[in-house]
């Protein structure tokens, strides 16, 4: 299985062009199978069918494993199959007939406002540290993107002039994003007077630096994140992809267009950008009063 299993690790890096993060999940989940199919004494291929695959969904579930979680192993799980089937490995694809569970219906997670200014405000801009860190807060806010994007911006990527940044996302697909003023004016900080204090020896294009000189992790960011919510007294689980929802459903609770914010966050499909269309209350109701013409009038009545 390891040979199979480190086959496939390559095709999704040289082939699909998958992040590091899809390729680490990806084998994660994929390991967990292969430890459940070593229980099961299990040792090739042609002993995988649909019933092995559902004992493996039974038990996950049996471990209590959320519905989401199942679904993303056995997406994993069904892409290793086809890439086999592709590589004529296996005659059959035993995973072809097995449905994913259906996901509770759950709308995502996201900062109000005055909790997304309370969080920019956090870090300390008297020093390097704070000056980097609000500038990649700002920019995750500001640009709705993805933690891989940002750890894998250079300098390079970056046109402070034209409030633009060159962004890769999946599949190796770039995107020209837009920053508002408050970005631009802390990246800019960042770069005088922080960025300056984390060069190492050596040329390194890396955007955001840790104090090594070195390009930040992925896990830097989630764990600055994490400090600063604290800081805010922010009764939520703030990560990375909560600003990417945050930007998002601020900028339709705007008026901005569905098509426009699906380009901004790089979406594939408008399917995926539809998730945050819902508004917030007060954003319903003004809309309402200022389109319903009876509720213009009746309004327009309660104010005499």
């Amino acid at each position: 299985m390891q040979r199979y299993l480190d086959k496939y690790m390559n095709y999704l890096k040289a082939e699909k062009n998958a992040s590091s993060y899809t390729v680490r999940n990806y084998k994660n989940d994929l390991l967990d199978y292969f430890d459940f199919l070593e229980d099961k004494k299990i040792d090739a291929l042609t002993d995988i069918d649909k019933y092995v695959l559902r004992d493996y969904l039974s038990r996950l579930m049996a471990r209590g494993i959320v519905k989401a979680s199942i679904s993303r192993k056995l997406s994993a799980i069904r892409s290793f199959f086809k890439y086999l089937l592709r590589e004529k490995e296996i005659d059959i694809n035993p995973v072809a007939t097995i449905s994913s569970p259906k996901l509770d219906s759950r709308l995502p997670a996201f900062l109000t406002v005055e909790e997304t200014v309370r969080l920019l405000n956090m870090p300390d801009s008297s020093k390097p540290e704070g000056l980097r860190d609000r500038a990649l807060l700002e920019l995750l806010y500001a640009a709705g993107l993805r933690v891989s994007e940002l750890v894998n911006l250079n300098l390079e990527h970056v046109n402070l002039s034209t409030n633009e940044i060159r962004v890769w996302g999946k599949g190796s697909k770039e995107r020209i994003v837009i920053i508002g003023t408050p970005a631009v004016n802390s990246l800019n900080a960042y770069l005088v007077g922080g960025r300056p204090k984390f060069q190492a020896e050596g040329k390194n294009n890396a955007l955001f630096l840790n104090r090594y000189g070195k390009r930040i992790a992925g896990r830097r960011i989630q764990k600055i994140l994490g400090i600063y919510a604290g800081k805010a007294n922010i009764g939520k689980r703030v990560h990375p992809h909560l600003l990417r929802h945050t930007f998002a459903t601020h900028l339709l609770d705007g008026g901005a267009d569905l098509r426009v914010v699906q380009e901004l966050l790089g979406h594939a499909s408008l399917s995926s950008t539809q998730i945050y269309t819902h508004v917030s209350k007060s954003q319903a109701r003004k809309i309402y009063l200022s389109a319903h013409p009876l509720a213009r009038v009746k309004a327009d009545e309660s104010e005499k």
